[in-house]
């Protein structure tokens, strides 16, 4: 087979490329960004592998296909930490608790004696929580960097360019991995605003993803490692605006204090403000028209699917099997 292009080198143009690659294909890169800097949503992910967690409100081929992810990325980028994650509400709240057990699976129930082992600083505030075991969660940049490190070293090229895939579908198998920025070419994606923050606070520790459910302000938080969390992350439809917005900002930082007091003097390193990638489903599409392969939609699980994702393009192109997530739609 001769070479295949892919433009976009954010988690699902990477995660494509090394399927494909895996496959014994000449793959070339091609995307806007310099290197292995900020690539628009996989910049500011949380990189929580958490497919039950996202089972309260995602779609089934979420829960099944991102169970995938911790494995594939492990194997791949030796970024993964497995330490499952953790999910709590003030006491007013326990009703969300309760609707969020109701709505996932592969969790247990953990009182405070058991929360406070876990996570010595998350004190005696929650009284109940959920333990899901087998979830992990990685360093986005770090997995993003090892990725692009290992492609390169078997061989891909990689290329700096604001590229036309129908200009490079002409020549050859290409596919477009470009997340939002492909909105002229895909009438029905939507932009779904992220806003997210970096912390420092060392006087923080926390060993998991710990999740806070809140009827108006959900949070995540991940830890980075040195006193560094990821906190996170509002969902707001429609591409609106390309800075936080302070009532978010307000929201966030809230919640982060009634997780623990001492965010209250953590330090914001980073503030993150992007559009994913979504369809009417929420499910990543995949479309082909003759050389032209179109992936998108990843919405909010973009290090969760991709993996999975990445292996239906290569069983498309190699095996001419059809993914289950194929989209026959004209683009």
């Amino acid at each position: 087979m001769n070479g295949i292009t892919i433009i976009g080198a954010g988690v699902a143009g990477l995660c494509v490329a090394r399927n494909l690659m895996d496959h014994g294909a000449k793959v070339t890169v091609v995307d806007r960004f310099e290197g292995a800097g900020p690539h628009a949503c996989s910049w500011w992910a949380g990189g929580m592998l958490a497919p039950f967690c996202e089972g309260e409100s995602a779609e089934e081929p979420v829960v099944r296909l991102g169970q995938e992810a911790a494995d594939w990325w492990a194997t791949k980028t030796q970024a993964v930490e497995r330490c499952g994650s953790l999910v709590v509400s003030p006491t007013r709240d326990r009703a969300d608790l309760a609707r969020f057990a109701r709505r996932t699976r592969g969790h247990r129930e953990v009182t405070v004696d058991e929360i406070t082992a876990m996570e010595p600083d998350l004190g005696t505030r929650f009284a109940k929580g959920l333990f899901f075991e087998d979830e992990a969660h990685l360093a986005p940049r770090t997995a993003l960097a090892r990725l692009r490190e290992g492609l390169a070293s078997d061989g891909a090229a990689f290329i700096q360019e604001d590229a036309d895939p129908d200009i490079y579908a002409q020549h050859g198998l290409t596919i477009d991995c470009r997340g939002y920025q492909a909105k002229r070419e895909i009438n029905d994606l939507r932009g779904v605003k992220g806003e997210m923050l970096v912390l420092s606070c060392p006087e923080v520790t926390l060993s998991r993803p710990v999740r806070m459910l809140h009827p108006r302000v959900p949070l995540y938080i991940v830890p980075r490692g040195d006193g560094v969390f990821m906190l996170g992350a509002t969902m707001v439809e429609g591409r609106a605006g390309k800075h936080v917005t302070a009532r978010a900002l307000l929201e966030l930082l809230s919640a982060a204090y009634a997780l623990n007091p001492a965010f209250g003097e953590a330090e914001v390193l980073e503030i993150g403000v992007d559009s994913r990638p979504a369809f009417a489903d929420n499910l990543p599409h995949i479309r082909r028209d003759g050389n032209l392969i179109r992936v998108n939609g990843l919405y909010r699980h973009g290090f969760l699917l991709a993996p999975a994702v990445g292996r239906m393009v290569a069983d498309l192109i190699f095996d001419n099997k059809r993914p289950e997530v194929m989209d026959e739609t004209a683009t």
